[in-house]
């Protein structure tokens, strides 16, 4: 656990991250510009816990500030990352107090996908705009305010569809989620190929969300039949025992190339999120 001193001029947050990999950890999400001391931020690495919302509840208990931002260890944040988020949360602040959970990747229930953000295999996703409501957000970045009293279920198991389970556990709670442009790298090398694990943790959200179904995520749909994931996993049986073959996805060994390549070809990164109230 880090603990930085405030700083005069910004305000603190909370930053958490669930660590399995310290060469990961280093080279992405300590590795971010706008995360190089000085800063006022507190940083919690949580490691050794048996699920995400174990680690995250713990983590919600430690912190020192009220903003709390919930990552993976392969996320890599740019410079204007933090001021983009203040940005967004002002903005919500107005028109919309009460918001709940806000993140860099969300799905509607129509199937609209918003945020801003780079994910190897994929690139960009999404364009800077005003923050969106969605239904569920993607894990690979979360935000809430401490004093929104929201916690994480600590009976999902493993570390998947956390996001999608505290965006309806808000919902429940009369507040609205968002997806915010707030431009991040997801520096990953997940590809098609989804661990046991995330299955189990579909069939928990099937079973203990019933009566909220068809529930959208950023990687699938979970319904009461359940087809789509059985449509996933015999595509994946199929890529990995068939065909032999799945796509792959390359992990950049400095994910601030990409910030360089975007910020060059897209102007992205420089641009302010559209935040204008209408």
């Amino acid at each position: 656990m880090h603990i930085k001193k405030e700083m005069a001029g910004q305000e603190a947050i909370t930053f958490v991250v669930a660590v399995n990999k310290t060469d990961i950890l280093e080279k992405n999400f300590l590795a971010s510009p706008c995360l190089v001391d000085p800063h006022p931020h507190q940083i919690l690495l949580q490691k050794g816990f048996k699920s995400a919302s174990l680690a995250y509840n713990d983590a919600i208990d430690k912190s020192i500030n009220d903003i709390i931002v919930f990552c993976h260890q392969d996320m890599f944040f740019p410079d204007p990352w933090i001021s983009q988020l203040q940005q967004n949360i002002e903005w919500l602040n107005t028109s919309d107090p009460n918001w709940g959970v806000l993140g860099c990747s969300g799905i509607t229930r129509e199937r609209k996908m918003y945020g801003c953000v780079y994910s190897s295999g994929f690139g960009i996703l999404g364009d800077p705009a005003e923050p969106m409501e969605i239904q569920t957000l993607d894990e690979i970045v979360l935000v809430l305010r401490k004093s929104s009293g929201l916690r994480f279920d600590e009976r999902l198991p493993h570390f998947h569809l956390y996001g999608a389970e505290i965006c309806l556990r808000a919902a429940m709670e009369g507040m609205k989620s968002y997806a915010i442009s707030a431009f991040c790298v997801h520096n990953t090398r997940q590809g098609f190929n989804l661990p046991n694990e995330f299955y189990e943790c579909c069939e928990y959200m099937r079973l203990a969300w019933k009566g909220h179904l068809p529930i959208e995520t950023t990687c699938i749909t979970i319904t009461g039949s359940n087809i789509p994931v059985y449509l996933r996993r015999l595509k994946q049986i199929y890529l990995k025992h068939i065909r032999r073959n799945s796509p792959d996805v390359t992990q950049a060994d400095d994910a601030m190339e990409i910030v360089n390549e975007v910020t060059k070809r897209d102007r992205i990164v420089c641009d302010e999120p559209r935040t204008e109230q209408k």
